[in-house]
């Protein structure tokens, strides 16, 4: 018999603004858990920096739909982070500290934030098809 776990859904827009929605919703859901304020903006950044990188990269010539959905299982926070944009073509090199598609005025650092932050990041992605980010905080009982 598998654990129960909670679970939240969003879907919207593409849009800038909605960045700073999804970074609150998930660290609101993620509040539950008790977290040290340490642990939640390791949460709200990681969501952060994948939301964006859907914003720039994923559909950087218009608005198409973001995914969240976030789990509780125990102590651990699944969010699973999709888009259906561009895709990307190498993942491995797209993880790699620096790399951008993005032009000069971004850092290439998004993917290395989420795993510094982050107990994992799995990346998924198909060219024409869209990512899924993948990301997993353990959070410790102060119990």
């Amino acid at each position: 018999m598998s654990k129960p776990c909670d679970k939240l859904k969003l879907e919207f827009e593409s849009k800038s603004v909605n960045e700073s929605f999804a970074r609150a919703a998930v660290g609101a859901f993620a509040a539950r858990l008790d977290p040290s304020l340490e642990e939640l903006n390791d949460i709200k950044t990681s969501v952060s920096e994948a939301v964006t990188n859907c914003i720039v990269h994923a559909y950087p010539n218009g608005i198409g739909p973001i995914y969240i959905t976030v789990k509780i299982s125990g102590n651990i926070l699944d969010i699973r982070i999709k888009d259906c944009g561009r895709g990307i073509e190498n993942v491995e090199q797209a993880r790699e500290p620096m790399f951008t598609t993005g032009g000069e005025e971004r850092s290439g650092m998004g993917f290395t934030v989420m795993e510094s932050f982050c107990d994992g990041l799995k990346v998924k992605s198909k060219p024409g098809v869209g990512t899924t980010v993948t990301l997993t905080k353990r959070i410790k009982s102060r119990r």
